[in-house]
């Protein structure tokens, strides 16, 4: 009975001097490294070019030809200007004398008056009731007259109320009196439809947003030249 007890309790052991660790048998994989974004670097200038010779392109544009990267170093230096390399790839390297703060400083400039320019139309978003009263509706009309003269589009929606959702009819002709009296700004994008309770158009500008900015910057200088030939004449 005792040897058959230990054979039933040693049964599922595994054999040998000793077991295995828990984690034989597992891949060990490398720690994992981070790579920092290198940042973009500037064109090399002056010193920082080392090569025998580049193909020199003048501060007009003007070419110059293949030469020794101390001549075109020396010609940088006798016209005050900066050697920059503006084609590391090519065979030799294409380089050219330039005022290169100004440079940066012209270009920064540039971008900035490129973002300024550029303007997103935005879409705006009038509500209207079904039974809306004259002075309601010449205000909100006004503004999307505003909107639209500012070269945004805009989201015009009906909300019905109770038993008006049994009349969308009335909706329909409500938006197509807007959408007629500000034809002239506008056009219809989206027609009407019905989004649950409400009722939906999108109405269009005519004009891009930046035409728009630049007719009212124009508005502007007139005002202010006009403000001044008044005072002047007083």
């Amino acid at each position: 009975m005792t040897g058959n007890r230990r054979a039933v309790l040693n049964r599922g052991r595994p054999s040998g001097p000793s077991c295995a660790p828990a984690n034989e048998g597992l891949l060990r994989l490398p720690p994992t490294t981070t790579t920092k974004e290198q940042p973009i670097s500037e064109p090399r200038i002056n010193d920082r070019i080392r090569v025998p010779e580049v193909r020199l392109v003048g501060p007009s544009g003007e070419q110059v030809g293949v030469v020794r990267v101390e001549d075109a170093l020396r010609l940088a230096q006798e016209a005050g200007l900066d050697l920059v390399e503006v084609a590391p790839d090519a065979k030799p390297p294409v380089c050219r004398l330039m005022d290169y703060g100004k440079y940066k400083y012209e270009s920064a400039m540039k971008a900035r008056d490129a973002r300024r320019k550029q303007a997103n139309t935005v879409l705006k978003e009038i509500r209207f009731r079904l039974k809306i009263d004259p002075h309601d509706y010449a205000t909100k009309k006004g503004h999307v007259e505003r909107f639209l003269k500012g070269g945004d589009k805009v989201k015009v929606m009906i909300m019905f109320r109770g038993r008006e959702q049994s009349r969308p009819e009335m909706g329909m002709r409500l938006l197509q009196r807007l959408a007629d009296e500000v034809s002239e700004l506008g056009f219809v994008e989206s027609a009407p439809r019905l989004d649950g309770r409400n009722m939906t158009m999108v109405i269009g500008p005519h004009r891009k947003k930046s035409e728009a900015r630049s007719e009212q910057r124009r508005a502007r200088e007139r005002k202010a030249q006009e403000a001044s030939e008044a005072q002047q004449e007083a």
